[in-house]
């Protein structure tokens, strides 16, 4: 089980690296103006969601659920709110991905300063997740 552990930790770190990248690639773009750039932000943004953020998150959801049926089945309040907290990963990743889809379709409506606020939001789940798999509060 360790060594699925390892590869969970390995693939959480793949799939923050999207969703903290990504919004960034959003603000970028959304202060783009000339169509070179912003042809090039759309393709940094599809290869960054598909290519890295995607399989990450699924990698991390499946080897979740590996540890959580094998190892975690009588954990306790600890272990229900970090699953919350995945599910709103898994909600933001997929509210990034109409968000790339609006940049790709040149339908973005939101500024710049809109999406630095954004990309915050990853950091605070991380935080939080972090501090209940470590501490086991309850």
């Amino acid at each position: 089980m360790l060594v699925v552990k390892s590869l969970h930790i390995i693939f959480m770190v793949t799939w923050f690296a999207g969703l903290f990248y990504l919004p960034r690639l959003f603000v970028y773009h959304a202060q783009a103006s000339d169509r070179i750039s912003i042809e090039r932000f759309k393709i940094m943004e599809r290869k960054l969601y598909w290519g890295i953020a995607t399989p990450g998150g699924v990698l991390t959801i499946a080897s979740g659920l590996w540890l959580w049926f094998g190892w975690f089945p009588g954990a306790g309040l600890w272990l229900h709110l970090k699953l919350a907290l995945v599910a709103g990963l898994v909600a933001y990743h997929f509210w990034c991905g109409k968000l790339m889809m609006d940049f790709r379709n040149d339908r973005n409506t939101h500024s710049h300063v809109w999406y630095r606020w954004f990309n915050e939001a990853p950091t605070v789940a991380l935080v939080v997740v972090v501090l209940l798999v470590v501490l086991k509060p309850w």
